[in-house]
Parts: structure tokens; sequence; C-alpha cells
């Protein structure tokens, strides 16, 4: 039986193609794929979700911090409520945004002496880092804030009708996903998917 000899210029096994230049070969990336996937999607979710709960609590705060200015300045007597709604509203929402930052890596970084490593050496930085947030997030935010809200569960709030510990209830919550965040960043930066160091945003600098 005739045989067809291989030709000299093919490629040969496992090679890219030229037009395969951006696609993970079979044994690189492509095995993290489905997982990178699964997680972006339960992330693009998170991150929605954050945005909407970041944007009803801050028009809350400008109608809570409004509705203070008029009763004090109009009315001659400010509500009693308003200013202890305020503060805890301020607090909710300086943490679930911080959260959301936490999702697009978003927050101050020097990376000019990280940027001139290595491949290899901003992985490590990057990995590191992320492991860094993860162990600070776990210890202070979904430990100690899951212990501070069960010690204040009973402490009732003077004008409004919760008590600090739930409140305080925004810590752990937060916490478990900026830990999913920071979870979902080392895939991606073991998988290729994502820059060790995040990219230099000009339109945020504008901001």
């Amino acid at each position: 039986m005739n045989t067809i000899p291989p030709d000299p210029g093919a490629n040969p096994p496992g090679d890219q193609l030229p037009g395969d230049a951006g696609r993970p070969g079979p044994t690189g990336p492509v095995r993290w794929t489905g997982l990178v996937t699964v997680l972006g999607r339960i992330r693009l979710l998170l991150e929605r979700t954050l945005a909407a709960v970041c944007i009803v609590t801050f028009v809350a705060l400008v109608a809570i911090v409004s509705w203070q200015v008029f009763t004090r300045q109009v009315l001659g007597n400010s509500a009693p409520w308003t200013q202890e709604a305020a503060n805890y509203t301020f607090v909710i929402l300086a943490v679930f945004a911080g959260a959301y930052v936490f999702s697009e890596r978003g927050h101050i970084a020097v990376a000019m002496l990280v940027e001139k490593l290595p491949l290899g050496g901003q992985k490590i930085m990057g990995l590191v880092t992320e492991l860094i947030v993860i162990f600070f997030i776990v210890f202070v935010f979904i430990i100690g804030g899951s212990r501070v809200a069960e010690n204040a569960w009973g402490q009732d709030l003077s004008t409004l009708p919760f008590t600090v510990g739930q409140l305080y209830l925004v810590l752990p919550i937060a916490g478990v996903m900026i830990v999913f965040f920071s979870l979902v960043h080392i895939i991606g930066i073991l998988a290729g998917a994502e820059k060790p160091v995040p990219e230099f945003d000009e339109n945020a600098e504008a901001i």
C-alpha cells in the first residue's frame, strides 16, 4: 500500500499554525478555559449585583442627606434619624464599592518596579499580591467582621429599626466577594487570561 510522505514544510505535531499564534496550545492554557469561563460568568453576575447595590445605596445616601439639610434649614428641626442613617449608609456604600473595585483590580498600585521584571517575576508578584489580599480579607473582613457582628447583634440603634450587628454583616459579605475576586485573578494569571500587573486606565485617571 502506497503511503504519502510527510511534507517537509508542514508543522510538526502539536505546533500551532501561523494563524493560531494567539490561541492556547494543546498543553498550555487551554486546560483552564472551562474553569475561567465559569468563573468569569459568576464574576460578571457579582459585579452587576454590586453595581446595583452601590447605585441604590448612593441614591439613598443622597436622599437622606438632602432630607437632613431640608429639615434643618427649612423646617428648623433636623430629622433625628438622618444622622445615624447617613453614617451607616456611607459605610455600607464604601465597603461594597471597595469590593466592586477589587473585581476590576482598580485599587491604587505602584507597579513601576514590577513592570521591569521578566514575565515570570511579574506573575510571581501578581500571585503574591493576591494572596496577601486574601490573607488580609479573611482575617479582617470575614473572621473579624463576623465576630464584630456577633458581639453587636443585640445592640439596638436609637433611631433605626436595625441592630449594629445586622449592619456589620456587610463586612463578611463583602469579604467573601473580595476573596472570590482574588481567586479569579489568581486563576486568570496562571491561565494567561489576565496580565500579572493591572493595566493602566487613562480614562480612570481623567476621572
